[in-house]
């Protein structure tokens, strides 16, 4: 069937309707169509004063007595009215007990319950316009609606909305819908745009027939026995814009309408095909195949045995066969320990996508400590053994710093050179890492943000990894595949990244052998690099089902051998003073404990002062330790100075903000102290934790909070106290938060969920998902058509 017409919505009214529109993202008919009521105001009835409670959201019909603009305590206008309904009987009022319809004067006295009734209503503006005045002269009848406030001289409403009526102006008939909006595009002009656009679009149906689970879905959702199943759209758009005056009201206000069901359904059908599709567009895509190592192809991705060698982040030793073997097989043998079954398991999935011809889009999770970055530097050592650049991107710059040291550590001693790139580098250290990114010198570079800038490009670029993913927006991840487009050819240059070249022969032994890339030619046109976004936060499987479809995801389900549990106390902070001797106690003992202050988001500024007062008062009451203190004013090299002292336990306490929130690796960091800990969230309270107990010593963290303290942090606490398994903590933060705070930047600038919510909605999910896959399959134009009626050219940023 055809779809409807792209008709440009500025079309639907005045001349300046484009610009208004299109901040609400409305630049087509089917827009407009589709963009349904937020909520809706029962307009079909006029209260009347006696009626009148605080608090009750009403509507009245009201004559004005009079106004004036006061100046106690501050400038407003204060229209005092009286209730028109009371003077003569009003079609549409609420019925009273004593008022059966006819003109009754109304005189001041009292109900039953004491309360005055028939006492003049005072509307309050504390922002208006000269011109407003003209609107309140003196017998002017008006229709009001706005919450009832208690004042000091009888009932109130403030900024209420009104306009003036006939005695014989009709009410509506039906629920009025309020619509989303922006400054400058009032309800009416959205109304008459939206009308508008529905004469213009013909909704027919996209779906066939008999492939559409309308009556599965009805039953399922036990409206009505299933036998009609769900409106069509057409019925379903009318019934949301223009409901019915016998309609129930609550359904629709609480979105259980089967007018809702079907939108709701809808969308996530959309957004499924999208997903899919990007799935398939990816696959049809060309990308460098990268052929897997021989240990990765024979299974035997660790040795069989391995000793305890030197802490993370070490340098990996070099043994006689170091320089035999591919570079994956060389750092296997190098690396001071034993991978685990999980890693094995998720290196033999990502070795294989790499080895095929169209791009890789994996998803590794795993929780905190479980050791992803192992995994990533063996998919960059397949990558570097074909040929290719790898680029891996993180969020803070203490955490690309920790991957650096990791990485170089393990790698350089190999050969491989490794470049660093953040905003806090000089002038000249910029220039040459960029140097060596675009001259193919750097096989690896690692970074923040800085290397999505526009003078940053590779020779040959062929995986990216992006960690922490869900902390980059869309647009940046794009940036950075992108990059692969910007190849150019590969020098020949002795470049240095990041140090020069005494140091790093130094750095690397007399022995080992600088890797000097091989002279290839640049990716082809339109081959995209491989891609693998790494997250510490486990996704659940609704959510992985519904956004991240498209993605192919590993999980490292298990974590590293000898981690000893932590320990989790909640103590009231009444208790400090016990908390401050047990830290005192536990470093006097030879442990590091880190002490992390409240998140303060209101203000940065008074977050780094409370970071200052609390390394002041804690150095007071413990003169004896050396107490360091990190936080993100800080400059990268003060920073580095801090966690080198800390991690060579210089300091015994680090108290720092959430800048250690991620990738801080301190082994003999044992104990934790989170001051108000009701302020965070469950994921960052967990990443918080993770902190310690990477070590074999028996670990603690203290969760400090203050009363009283809400529902919703009582749960927060209580799921941290009884289990430290990041898949359950994921499960139930989506249970407290929500979806769409959970996701987080996963949904800057995607086409994601307006209407579907996962909370009460994941029962659609399913039936979506395999509609999705029986259209693509067998309804490819159906498909699309679908797509185009709810995304347009949104679609694109799913593939990010």
């Amino acid at each position: 069937m055809p779809a409807e017409k792209k008709v440009p919505a500025k079309k639907a009214a005045g001349s300046d309707a484009a610009a208004k529109l299109n901040k609400l993202g409305l630049a087509r008919d089917i827009d407009l169509v589709l963009h349904l009521p937020m909520r809706y105001e029962d307009e079909t009835r006029i209260t009347p004063f006696a009626q009148l409670l605080p608090g009750m959201l009403a509507q009245v019909e009201v004559r004005v007595v009079d106004s004036e603009v006061s100046y106690r305590p501050r400038k407003q206008l204060v229209v005092r009215v009286e209730d028109a309904a009371a003077m003569g009987a009003t079609r549409g009022t609420a019925p009273l007990e004593d008022t059966p319809g006819a003109d009754v004067e109304r005189p001041v006295g009292h109900d039953m319950s004491g309360r005055r009734f028939g006492e003049p209503l005072s509307l309050r503006f504390l922002h208006f316009y000269g011109s407003q005045l003209r609107h309140f002269a003196p017998g002017t009848l008006l229709r009001v609606r706005g919450e009832v406030r208690g004042g000091f001289l009888g009932l109130e409403m403030v900024h209420p909305t009104y306009r003036a009526v006939e005695p014989d102006t009709p009410l509506p008939t039906a629920l009025t819908p309020v619509y989303p909006s922006t400054a400058g595009v009032s309800q009416a002009y959205l109304r008459k745009a939206i009308d508008n656009a529905m004469a213009r679009t013909p909704l027919h149906e996209v779906i066939p027939a008999n492939v559409m689970p309308t009556h599965e879905i009805a039953r399922a959702g036990r409206f009505g026995d299933g036998a009609r199943g769900l409106p069509t759209l057409a019925d379903a758009v009318r019934a949301l814009h223009h409901p019915a005056k016998d309609v129930d009201a609550q359904a629709l206000i609480d979105r259980t309408h089967p007018a809702w069901v079907r939108i709701k359904f809808d969308e996530l059908l959309a957004q499924q095909l999208s997903l899919a599709r990007a799935r398939a567009e990816r696959r049809a895509q060309a990308a460098p195949a990268m052929p897997v190592p021989q240990p990765l192809q024979q299974g035997e991705v660790s040795p069989a045995t391995r000793t305890a060698g030197p802490a993370p982040g070490a340098r990996a030793g070099v043994d006689a066969n170091a320089h035999a073997g591919s570079l994956t097989e060389r750092l296997l043998r190098a690396l001071p320990f034993q991978l685990t079954e999980a890693q094995r398991k998720v290196c033999a999935e990502i070795s294989g996508d790499l080895a095929v011809r169209y791009p890789m889009q994996r998803l590794l999770q795993g929780d905190v400590g479980s050791g992803k970055t192992v995994v990533a530097a063996l998919a960059a050592t397949q990558a570097i053994d074909a040929g290719y650049q790898v680029a891996l991107m993180a969020p803070t710059e203490i955490l690309a710093e920790q991957h650096a040291r990791k990485l170089r550590g393990w790698l350089e001693p190999l050969g491989v050179h490794v470049g660093w790139l953040a905003g806090s580098l000089g002038a000249k250290a910029k220039r040459t890492a960029i140097e060596a990114a675009a001259s193919g010198m750097a096989q690896l570079t690692i970074g923040t943000h800085a290397i999505i800038q526009d003078t940053v490009t590779f020779a040959r670029l062929g995986l990216v990894i992006v960690d922490e993913q869900h902390r980059f927006g869309v647009g940046q991840r794009l940036a950075l595949r992108q990059k692969a487009r910007h190849a150019g050819t590969i020098a020949h240059r002795d470049a240095r990244i990041g140090m020069d070249a005494g140091a790093r022969d130094t750095a690397a032994g007399p022995d080992t052998p600088i890797a000097r890339p091989p002279v290839l030619a640049p990716l082809a046109e339109g081959v995209q690099p491989h891609q693998l976004m790494m997250s510490a936060t486990p996704i659940p499987r609704t959510l992985a089902m519904t956004y991240y479809a498209d993605l192919d995801v590993s999980t490292i389900d298990a974590l590293p051998p000898g981690r000893t549990p932590i320990i989790t106390k909640t103590i009231s902070d009444l208790r400090r003073a016990e908390v401050v001797e047990r830290v005192r106690q536990a470093a006097l003992r030879g442990a590091q404990i880190y002490w992390v202050c409240p998140l303060i988001e209101e203000s940065e500024a008074l977050q780094l002062q409370t970071a200052v007062d609390t390394h002041g008062a804690l150095a007071a009451a413990m003169p004896e330790l050396r107490i360091g203190l990190i936080h993100g004013k800080l400059s990268a090299a003060e920073k580095q100075t801090v966690m080198d002292d800390f991690a060579a336990a210089r300091t015994q306490v680090l108290v720092a903000t959430t800048v250690i929130e991620v990738g801080v690796d301190v082994p003999n960091a044992s104990l934790m102290v989170i001051e108000h800990a009701e302020r965070f969230g469950l994921a960052q309270l967990h990443q918080l934790r993770g902190r310690v107990g990477r070590g074999s010593t028996a670990s603690a963290c203290v969760l400090m909070y203050a009363q009283p303290l809400g529902q919703i942090a009582k749960s927060r606490l209580q799921t941290m106290r009884d289990t430290t398994d990041g898949f359950e903590i994921a499960r139930r933060d989506l249970e407290i938060r929500g979806p769409g705070e959970f996701l987080g930047a996963r949904q800057s600038g995607a086409a994601m969920l307006r209407f579907a919510d996962l909370e009460v909605d994941r029962w659609l999910v399913e039936p979506a998902h395999a509609l999705a896959q029986q259209l693509l399959a067998t309804h490819p134009d159906a498909a699309q058509a679908h797509l185009d009626r709810w995304l347009g050219t949104r679609a694109q940023f799913l593939k990010a």
